[in-house]
C-alpha cells in the first residue's frame, strides 16, 4: 500500500476568508467600510482605524462559527484527498472559546474530514507533515517540511515562501510534486 503525503491546511486565512469577514464585522459595528488595500502589508488588526477591534471580535461568540468559506477550498480539499492526507490545523488556543465553533465549522463545511485529521493546537511548530498550508509565517518558518503560504493582507510582503493566491493555485502547485520550484522552509528544494 502506498504511503500519501501528508498536508497540512491551516483553517483561519486559508479554509476560511478572514480578511473578508473581519472588514464585514468592522463595518458592522462602526459603519466605516475599510477598504482591503488599507490592510496589505500591516499585521493582523493595524490596518482598521478602532485599535483592538480586531482581536475583540475573535473573543466574541459567533465569530469563528460564521467564517466564509474561501472561495474553491472545498472543492479543492476533496481533490487534494485522493493523493495526499489532509490534517486541518488551527491554532485554536489563543481563543479557547473557539475551539467549539472551529469544529462546528469545520463540519458544516468539510464533513468529509474526519475528526482524527483535525487538529487543535497552540504552536505548529510539533507539526509532522510533508507540507503545511498557512497564511502566517510564523507558522511557516518553524515548520520542516515544504511551505506554502496562502496570500493574505498581512503577509503582503513576505516573500521567503512559496506564495499562492487561490485554491486553484495550490492544485496547480501540488499536481506536479517533484517540481524544483518547491522550497522547504530551510532553503532547500523539496
Amino acid at each position: 500500500m502506498k504511503t500519501l503525503k501528508r498536508i497540512a491546511v491551516d483553517m483561519d486565512g486559508v479554509l476560511a476568508d478572514t480578511d473578508t469577514h473581519f472588514i464585514t464585522w468592522y463595518y458592522n459595528a462602526y459603519g466605516v467600510q475599510v477598504p482591503y488595500e488599507q490592510l496589505l502589508g500591516k499585521p493582523e488588526g493595524e490596518g482598521f482605524p478602532e485599535k483592538g477591534a480586531i482581536r475583540k471580535f475573535a473573543f466574541t461568540p459567533g465569530f469563528f462559527r460564521s467564517l466564509p468559506v474561501m472561495p474553491g477550498a472545498v472543492e479543492a480539499i476533496t481533490a487534494l484527498m485522493k493523493d495526499f492526507e489532509i490534517y486541518i490545523v488551527s491554532a485554536a488556543m489563543e481563543f479557547p472559546q473557539s475551539l467549539a465553533e472551529k469544529h462546528a465549522w469545520l463540519q458544516e463545511h468539510f464533513p468529509f474530514i474526519p475528526w482524527n485529521n483535525i487538529v487543535f493546537c497552540g504552536d505548529k511548530s510539533i507539526i509532522n507533515a510533508d507540507y503545511m498550508i498557512d497564511d502566517h509565517p510564523k507558522n511557516l518558518d518553524k515548520f520542516k517540511g515544504v511551505t506554502i503560504m496562502f496570500n493574505a493582507a498581512h503577509n503582503t510582503n513576505i516573500t521567503h515562501h512559496q506564495r499562492v493566491v487561490s485554491w486553484q493555485e495550490v492544485l496547480n502547485l501540488l499536481k506536479t510534486v517533484e517540481a524544483p520550484y518547491l522550497i522547504n522552509s530551510n532553503g532547500n528544494l523539496s
